[in-house]
Parts: structure tokens; sequence; C-alpha cells
């Protein structure tokens, strides 16, 4: 799997082993900030469980059913993006991500999202991208409204975060939307 991104200092790469305990110290890190947005902080509490996170990344994307990918910026990991789900009988890809609280308001994660969503109707010829965010996640939601997204309506209490649920919006973008890269 190679999505190309095109900035110097940030790069995507596929999750190893060796990055274990990389990204459970930026998770460790992390706790507090996400998890306001994220629901499964509570089964990552040692690096045995990032080992296991990773161990399943790797077999979901053997099997086509998902890509996800560490956001390495300045050759560090900062973040985890990719697609969550692969629907290859609708031809849909649903995005999902989380950067660091310090790394965030740099133009990162509006990056790789755009390097996924080129990758998905570019290389995976999907047809639709869709990404959910839970409706009060301002910073999240910010990224497909600036990608041009539409947003397509909410799912409501769609997740359960710790003590309560949360709605969700739902936003896409179709193949024939979106602009393509040109080839130099």
């Amino acid at each position: 799997m190679d999505i190309h991104i095109e900035h110097k200092d940030i790069s995507l790469s596929t999750l190893k082993m060796q990055d274990a305990e990389e990204l459970f110290n930026l998770t460790e890190q992390s706790r507090h900030y996400l998890r306001q947005w994220l629901p499964w902080l509570d089964q990552i509490k040692k690096v045995e469980d990032t080992r296991t996170f990773i161990k399943y990344t790797l077999i979901q994307n053997a099997e086509n059913k998902s890509i996800n990918v560490a956001i390495n910026y300045n050759e560090q990991i900062v973040g985890i993006a990719g697609f969550n789900e692969l629907d290859w009988n609708n031809g849909i890809a649903k995005i999902g991500y989380w950067l660091a609280e310090e790394y965030q308001g740099k133009g990162i994660m509006l990056r790789v999202v755009k390097a996924l969503i080129d990758h998905a109707f570019c290389t995976l010829n999907l047809n639709k991208v869709e990404i959910r965010v839970a409706e009060q996640n301002s910073k999240s939601r910010n990224i497909p409204i600036r990608l041009g997204f539409v947003e397509e309506g909410c799912i409501r209490q769609a997740e359960k975060l710790y003590d309560h649920y949360v709605d969700h919006i739902v936003y896409g973008v179709l193949a024939a939307e979106w602009e393509k890269p040109t080839e130099n």
C-alpha cells in the first residue's frame, strides 16, 4: 500500500509492529484530549494492546477490509488515518482519523485526508468517500467541509463515548465531484 502525499514534512506509512511503543506513547500523551471523541482509549492500557491493534490492522489491510496508516510528521508518528471500512460492493470508503493535539493547526490532517481521497478515487477506483464525525467535534468537521464534501445528514446517538452518546454528522463526496490531481 502506497498512498502518496505531496508535502515534504508529512508521510504516511503502513503500521509495523516496531511502531507499537511509539504509537502507545503518543496515545498515552494524547489520552485526555482524544477521550472527548474516541471510544477505544480504555482498551489501550499497555504497549501490548497497541501491538494487538497493529496486528488487527495488518490483517484487515491484507484482507482489503480497511487501510490504516501512521501519519508521520518530521519522521515521527503523530496520528493515525485511513479507511476504517472499504465497502467494495458499493464502492465506498469510510475515512477515520486522529491527530495528537500538539500537531493540530498545521494543516497536517487536511493534507492527509486529501491524499486518502485521491487514493480512493484514483487508485482504488471507488465511487464515494464518507466521513462521519461527532456533531460537537468542530475541528474534525472542518476537514470534510474544507475539502468540499456534502453534509448528508445526522445519525442520532450513533456512538457511545463512555458515559454518553453522540450524534454523527455524515459527509460524503463522489468521485465525479472530486477534482483529480493532474499528472506531471
